[in-house]
């Protein structure tokens, strides 16, 4: 199997936030993996926008240094010299304020016509409209212009549509891409191959034959570096309102008519209208505290009094007849017992066990792993070999992609790699559109409400050590329903 590399038509790509720290360790060496692999052509101009003060040879180093200590093959040899010092020379820069006017003339200088513009904003939120108003105004947002457009794409529903808004008078709903980089995942995307791609699973695919599903994201990491945001903005808003309901709404989605980008999110704005409303009960709110040798939340934000959430796990459901009566197990946090994302489709007992007791529960599960060790899995039931009796065991039929496919085929883009390049074909498929922001947010600003009224005084989240599952609360949340989390583990 050898995946083919189709380069793009050159292009301008403008990184405003271009000295910033996703740019460092994202951006930059994604665009740089494309042009190694012969994607990005050499007469693309690649832009740092930003208000540190330095010239074109200071960013040149930057980026170089970037490269190296975040290009998964900066191996250092003489070919990944050669093609940093290639990819170098297509780089300008241009100090510039997002509200001012510093550097705007110039920018629109180095930006040409008749190709691909893209203006990847990745500043903070309170910059977007500025950035988009900017670029109107200097004659940048007409012909082939492109904005991305990182989350958190509001804060609530309110604040989201004010920001559609101020983004829709300057640039129309095709040239904006609100990019979760989560949707560039190999795996995520695998998803979508699996189930319309496979007559095996489709006709199971339904509150019939499921018996519930659940989708998990669990990191070992606390808020080390992003304490003043993450304090303000908490796990339902970073993590619940935009990448696990991604996830859901891939999971639980009609078959679009086609494979394109309207179709497909057609299909995930209807997952998300038709999300009842969370249940106080079904919802549980957790903050790390201090265990296994590290600090808790409140030590690393600064702040003895947070209220803010670093783990979520709540119950959902879908009132449509592919899901009715399926519950949907969703949960997030920092610092959990390993690093594990992966979405777990558990299909129902069989109706009736021809076998004797002592031959044990069984059930088929289907697993798709997104990080680490990304790969598919599905639990079948067999006979334990050896004599004597029928004793079934669960074993997988497992296909992590390192193993099945070889370590250099398995060795995927980057999701900003495949992302960014999406944005320069003019694929929108896996991005989110407006209006699906706005329903995401719709549908979790009740949730948030539960317990944040407003007035600061939002109850204290329950606290669970550092390296643990997250609160017990959690277990009891599937429990209570006769069913148990999977175990957190890479």
């Amino acid at each position: 199997m050898v995946s083919r590399v189709i380069p793009v038509e050159p292009f301008d790509l403008v990184i405003f936030g271009g000295t910033g720290d996703l740019a460092r360790r994202k951006i930059l060496p994604a665009l740089f993996r494309r042009f190694r692999a012969g994607q990005i052509r050499s007469d693309t101009r690649i832009i740092g926008a930003a208000r540190r003060e330095m010239d074109t040879a200071a960013w040149r180093n930057f980026v170089a240094e970037a490269i190296s200590a975040h290009a998964r093959d900066a191996e250092g040899d003489r070919e990944e010299a050669t093609a940093r010092e290639g990819f170098v020379r297509m780089l300008d820069y241009v100090v510039l304020d997002a509200s001012g006017e510093t550097g705007w003339a110039q920018l629109a200088g180095l930006v040409g016509d008749g190709r691909v513009r893209a203006f990847y904003f990745s500043v903070a939120p309170r910059l977007f409209g500025a950035l988009a108003e900017r670029l109107h105004q200097h004659g940048m947002a007409d012909g082939d212009s492109r904005i991305v457009v990182e989350k958190p794409f509001g804060r609530d529903l309110a604040s989201a549509q004010e920001l559609n808004r101020t983004l829709a008078r300057h640039f129309h709903e095709g040239q904006i891409y609100r990019i979760d980089h989560y949707l560039g995942k190999e795996t995520v995307q695998n998803l979508m191959a699996i189930r319309f791609g496979n007559m095996l699973f489709e006709p199971l695919w339904n509150s019939q034959y499921v018996d519930h599903i659940q989708i998990t994201v669990a990191e070992t990491v606390g808020v080390d570096g992003r304490a003043d945001y993450y304090d303000r903005a908490g796990a339902m808003r970073d993590m619940m309102q935009n990448h696990l309901m991604q996830l859901l709404c891939l999971i639980a989605m009609e078959p679009p008519a086609r494979f394109e980008p309207d179709p497909v999110r057609d299909e995930k704005l209807k997952v998300i209208r038709a999300l009842d409303p969370v249940e106080p009960d079904n919802l549980v709110r957790g903050q790390y505290a201090a265990g296994d040798g590290m600090r808790g939340y409140r030590d690393h934000v600064g702040n003895p009094d947070s209220t803010t959430e670093s783990f979520v796990a709540l119950k959902a459901h879908i009132s449509n007849w592919r899901w009715a009566g399926t519950p949907f197990y969703l949960r997030t946090g920092k610092r959990l017992r390993d690093r594990a994302s992966e979405i777990a489709v558990v299909f129902k007992d069989t109706p009736h066990s021809i076998f004797d007791d002592d031959a044990g529960r069984h059930r088929n599960i289907l697993t798709i792993r997104l990080q680490p060790n990304e790969g598919i899995e599905l639990g079948v039931t067999i006979k334990e070999p050896g004599p004597g009796g029928m004793r079934l065991v669960d074993v997988p039929l497992d296909m992590t992609f390192a193993e099945a496919l070889g370590p250099e085929e398995a060795d995927f883009p980057d999701a900003y790699e495949r992302l960014i390049m999406d944005v320069i074909r003019g694929n929108q498929t896996l991005f989110m559109r407006g209006d699906e922001v706005e329903a995401a947010w719709a549908w979790t600003d009740p949730a948030i409400a539960t317990w944040d009224g407003g007035d600061g005084m939002a109850p204290a989240p329950i606290p669970y050590p550092s390296g643990s599952s997250g609160p017990r609360e959690s277990l009891m949340l599937m429990r209570r329903d006769g069913r148990e989390w999977r175990e957190i583990r890479a």
